[in-house]
């Protein structure tokens, strides 16, 4: 185990992400939502196969004993992948990132309802104050009536979009029992490339020179910061460097106001910083509660030291 090195590969991925969604906004302008999922989708297929070949491990990432499972969990990707560039072409790129941060507090709420898990009051607590935020951020987008429709329907796509990304990390857990961690980032991104592709149907678009370079950096950005974000998590434990997904609001502000030109309404940093809070919260208690446990099963008769 390595911390630092951890959290540094998380920040890395972070800021990866946050760079490939400020292009996606920008082409978005010109290339059909599909387009740029196909983009998304394909040209990450080159790193994290690369990255496989160099490890051996292609065979890891093609054997699959859930295939179903491997549909269900590219399906609602796809979905959130789609809503989310929809928000971006929409609305600033910190609201969006802002409101992405509810995606961990639906979690809780869906891991309690379809995979059993019990949830302690604190948490519940923790998600009620977290979804208030949700309201505070949402509030600028949906005040002034039909003239900000297009900021509406942006900020309702973001919000939607953090639900079903909170539906494939359920997803992802169900499949965590059966299927490695190659094969499950492998078939995300192959049946997103199908599913982009298929909506050719509807007319892609010729892109310039420009834009073939912006969606090539795109697909590419997407399959490294994955690689790192992945990577973290095998030099630290996940509630460590959990949190540090929350540097994206950071990054998000910055490249906001140098490309665009954004300032975030003081109500979405608000909002942020309640619903970050929240997600902090919950993330130190399950940390401490898998501490306890680890200190009952150590202290028991059964345990190590019996």
């Amino acid at each position: 185990m390595n911390a630092l090195k951890g959290i540094a590969l998380q920040v890395g991925a972070t800021f990866l992400f946050t760079i490939m969604s400020a292009l996606v906004r920008i082409v978005s302008e010109r290339v059909p939502t599909g387009e740029v999922i196909f983009s998304r989708a394909f040209f990450a297929l080159f790193p994290l196969l690369a990255l496989l070949a160099f490890r051996r491990e292609i065979s890891a990432a093609v054997r699959t004993a859930n295939p179903v499972g491997h549909i269900i969990r590219g399906t609602i990707g796809v979905c959130s992948m789609f809503l989310t560039f929809s928000a971006l072409a929409r609305i600033p790129l910190a609201d969006a990132t802002a409101i992405g941060f509810t995606a961990p507090l639906v979690t809780v709420i869906l891991a309690a309802i379809f995979l059993r898990e019990t949830v302690q009051l604190y948490r519940w607590a923790a998600v009620l104050v977290g979804l208030g935020g949700v309201v505070v951020m949402l509030w600028p987008h949906f005040e002034g009536g039909f003239e900000t429709r297009e900021r509406a329907l942006g900020a309702t796509f973001a919000l939607m979009a953090a639900v079903c990304t909170a539906s494939a990390m359920v997803q992802i857990r169900r499949l965590t029992a059966t299927e490695t961690t190659p094969a499950i980032v492998f078939y995300f991104q192959a049946l997103a490339s199908l599913a982009g592709l298929a909506t050719a149907a509807w007319g892609w678009t010729l892109p310039s020179a420009g834009d073939a370079a912006l969606l090539l950096t795109i697909g590419i950005l997407g399959g490294i910061g994955q690689i790192l974000l992945t990577e973290s998590y095998r030099y630290a434990p996940a509630s460590l460097v959990a949190p540090f997904t929350y540097s994206a609001m950071l990054w998000a502000v910055l490249l906001g106001f140098i490309l665009f030109a954004e300032t975030p309404p003081l109500l979405v940093l608000v909002g942020a910083g309640i619903v970050i809070t929240a997600g902090m919260f919950v993330i130190w208690r399950e940390r401490r509660s898998a501490r306890d446990a680890e200190a009952d099963a150590a202290s028991s008769p059964s345990g190590p030291s019996a």
